[in-house]
């Protein structure tokens, strides 16, 4: 079969083209494959990276048709099977299939489809992902873990760097100082591992202001195009109830983070994000240091066309509510419990 690819091209501080090459095909064939055949038989310009061709190292990530993936993972058939044109289902047989392939996001380009990574891995190494030496100075003996304790570690531990989460990070599009769901999801792994002895200073790091966890806007994007299910987001969400656990009795914004994501819950079915960032940072408005801190913010998501202007509830808001509200009457009915045994 016949196959159009409409690769976006483009090099340092020039516009991008786009240059499409025409290639006949097998289902089979992997994106990869076919970026091979296109440098080797069309043009050998055309740059990107590889390596290991087996969804192991990572290297060969690209957006293809709008979203990160690994290109040695995705084939033809699942690609047309998910974007084939529905305009004209009358012509679909005899139409040539499209495939666009681009650079990742969120990374300024060097040439084509190598992206400079320079900020992806200096942001990792801001959250020291790696157990703490002092921890690591047991001479007796090694230093094990229990498979119980590994068995925590297990999702954090498939990720392979591939920037996938951090090319379709919302966040890190309006806010350039959040270190990305890359980082955090490591930064889970070292908060989890018994055998490193900073865990509340590390808390201390992933708490600062929207640098951290508190940055993430919670689009889910990071988990969906996650080609190893290492999911991110939920590794973000573990960080903060560690956080709201340890800071509970002293860090009052974190009360609050907890108290307006349960009350906008109750209200309309999901968060309003308007009323949520004013609430928490600024304390409904008596903490105006707080807002001016959101403030470059809220601009540059609007100039991204990212802030929402409006809220409608959830259909099933009034589901939600007698949901919580049931999980809250059973968890006081336990405490009650407890307090008569004792």
């Amino acid at each position: 079969m016949k196959v159009n690819f409409k690769v976006i091209r483009q090099t340092q501080k020039i516009s991008p083209t786009v240059q499409t090459y025409l290639l006949d095909v097998e289902e089979s064939n992997t994106i990869l494959d076919c970026l091979n055949r296109i440098k080797w038989e069309q043009d050998g310009t055309l740059a990107f990276r590889k390596n290991c061709r087996n969804t192991i190292c990572g290297s060969c990530a690209i957006r293809i048709n709008g979203r990160s993936a690994l290109a040695c993972k995705e084939n033809i058939g699942s690609e047309i099977a998910r974007f084939t044109p529905q305009i004209f289902p009358e012509n679909r047989e005899n139409s040539i299939p499209e495939i666009t392939i681009a650079p990742l996001g969120n990374m300024p380009v060097l040439k084509d489809l190598i992206v400079d990574m320079k900020g992806f891995w200096n942001n990792l190494e801001s959250v020291s992902p790696y157990v703490s030496t002092a921890a690591r100075k047991v001479p007796e003996r090694e230093f094990l873990q229990t498979p119980e304790e590994r068995e925590q570690l297990e999702e954090t531990g498939n990720c392979i760097m591939c920037g996938a989460c951090y090319s379709e990070c919302n966040a890190l599009e309006v806010n350039p100082d959040f270190v990305g769901p890359h980082a955090l999801a490591k930064a889970y792994r070292m908060v989890e591992d018994k055998r490193d002895g900073e865990t509340q200073n590390r808390l201390e790091k992933y708490n600062e202001g929207t640098k951290g966890v508190w940055g993430c806007t919670r689009c889910y994007y990071c988990n969906s195009v996650c080609p190893m299910e290492v999911a991110p987001l939920d590794q973000i969400s573990k960080i903060k109830q560690s956080l709201l656990k340890t800071k509970e009795a002293s860090d009052s914004r974190s009360i609050r983070h907890r108290k307006v994501l349960i009350d906008l819950v109750k209200e309309g079915g999901w968060v309003d994000e308007r009323l949520f960032g004013l609430q928490v940072v600024g304390n409904s408005f008596k903490d105006l240091k707080g807002l001016l801190s959101i403030a470059p913010l809220g601009l540059r998501m609007m100039t991204k066309n990212k802030f929402p202007f409006n809220f409608e509830p959830s259909e099933g808001a009034k589901q939600v509510r007698s949901l919580m509200e049931a999980v809250e009457r059973e968890k006081q009915s336990t405490v009650n419990s407890e307090q008569l045994k004792n």
